[in-house]
């Protein structure tokens, strides 16, 4: 039950006020003073306290040190500009001058409630998510993740454009995140656009919006997702799958931070800081004409390259217990150990599809694991091609250009994204990177 604490001095205002509030299914204590006041929060937690201004030993405001994290709610009847200004400056959440109207009390006292609710809501799905994520969210002391870390934290309290670089699942969106919630945006939204998944018909008016009746189907106005991110960040993942059209539409956002709605005779201004991201040899595409220029300098600002898990090999052992960890509450199973053995089981592969792979092979292994601790031969068969030992030359091209053509007739591409550790979306970048078309037949 939520608990109001009041503290008036007047037993005839503090009694009428305890009724009022109890009458609507609040806890109440009372105090005629801030002694009193002090003593009632020690023994008791408040969620909202409503002070007198003037007391006898002090004024109202002194219960902001004396019980910090409670909101006070200021009465007075010295109601003033002057007064007002300075209790909402020490730091009151609102003030409202007696004699009151008892319906403009129980309101404003409802809003305060309802604030320091969303405020607690908020606290707590920052902790979740400190937990999934830790504070950078990427994981390692290896050389170069301290070299990430290091331009993170240089180019963050900039307006810089920045370019995430490195191969599928190297977690580029991880650093995206980072940049962000280190920015003087981070309490901004962040907007996350895969623009590898969005139809090619559809990417403009999700990135730009549309007035209504702009195209067949367009019954009403929509905000794009670039004006949703205005005052925050615009993160635009797989950059390089764009349309020129679509490159010289952004251009001009980035330059003169406007949008054009679809449809629309007028532009809007939105303040964006942009971070894309992408696996793409950009420069190639942009010698073949299939990435702007323009678009590609005004990008390239500032460059991160994500190491993929073969460059970071000494971070394996960390990065798993951390998956494993997570991954145990995801999948809610009682916390696995990681025994020796299994982490170099995990350590004889080269993860081709990184850390996306790595918490793939985990969690297939957790899944199957009915004992304490995970079996390192859990761990093998998803794993992908081996390092050490096996008695293969192969690269890892050659291993996956081999297992493609030797099981595609018979497997799906789910199957087949499945048994090499990656996502179906890795599974088809690889396939346009080295020019094998599925088999359709």
């Amino acid at each position: 039950m939520t608990h109001i604490l009041i503290v008036e001095d007047e037993a005839v205002i503090r009694r009428a006020l305890r009724r009022l509030l109890e009458r609507e299914g609040y806890s109440v204590a009372e105090a005629e003073n801030l002694d009193g006041a002090s003593r009632c929060c020690t023994e008791r937690a408040c969620d909202l306290i409503l002070s007198d201004l003037r007391l006898p030993d002090g004024e109202g405001t002194e219960l902001l040190e004396r019980c910090p994290g409670t909101p006070v709610l200021i009465m007075t009847s010295y109601a003033s500009v002057r007064s007002a200004v300075d209790a909402m400056r020490r730091g009151a959440v609102d003030y409202i001058a007696k004699p009151f109207d008892h319906d403009e009390m129980l309101l404003l006292v409802a809003r305060t409630l309802r604030h320091r609710n969303l405020e607690r809501e908020n606290a707590l799905l920052r902790s979740v998510i400190a937990q999934n994520h830790p504070a950078d969210g990427l994981i390692g002391t290896s050389a170069p993740m301290r070299r990430v870390r290091e331009l993170i934290e240089r180019v963050a309290p900039t307006e810089a454009t920045v370019l995430v670089r490195g191969e599928s699942g190297t977690g580029k969106e991880l650093a995206a995140r980072a940049i962000h919630a280190r920015s003087h945006r981070g309490d901004g939204p962040l907007i996350a656009v895969n623009c590898a998944v969005i139809p090619e018909n559809l990417i403009e008016s999700e990135l730009f919006g549309h007035e209504k009746g702009a195209f067949t189907g367009a019954g009403n106005s929509r905000e794009g997702l670039i004006e949703a991110a205005s005052g925050g960040t615009l993160f635009l993942d797989e950059v390089g799958e764009l349309t020129p059209a679509v490159q010289s539409r952004l251009l001009r956002v980035i330059q003169e931070g406007e949008v054009r709605r679809l449809g629309s005779a007028s532009t809007r201004k939105v303040d964006i800081r942009l971070i894309a991201a992408t696996h793409r040899d950009l420069e190639d595409m942009v010698r073949k004409g299939l990435f702007r220029e323009d678009f590609y300098y005004r990008l390239k600002v500032f460059e991160i390259f994500m190491p993929p898990m073969r460059e970071r090999r000494e971070d394996l052992p960390e990065l798993a217990a951390f998956l494993t960890e997570r991954l145990c509450r995801r999948l809610n199973r009682p916390p696995l150990r990681l025994p020796e053995k299994a982490v170099e089981a995990l350590q004889r592969h080269d993860w081709p599809g990184n850390v996306r792979e790595l918490e793939n092979t985990l969690e297939r292994a957790i899944i199957l694991t009915d004992g304490p601790e995970i079996d390192g031969t859990l761990l093998a068969p998803s794993a992908g091609p081996q390092t050490h030992g096996g008695g293969s030359n192969m690269s890892l091209d050659d291993y996956f250009r081999s297992f493609l053509l030797d099981n595609q007739a018979s497997m799906t591409e789910t199957e087949l994204a499945r048994r090499l550790g990656i996502s179906r979306k890795a599974l088809w970048e690889r396939r346009q990177r080295m020019g094998i078309p599925r088999n359709r037949s």
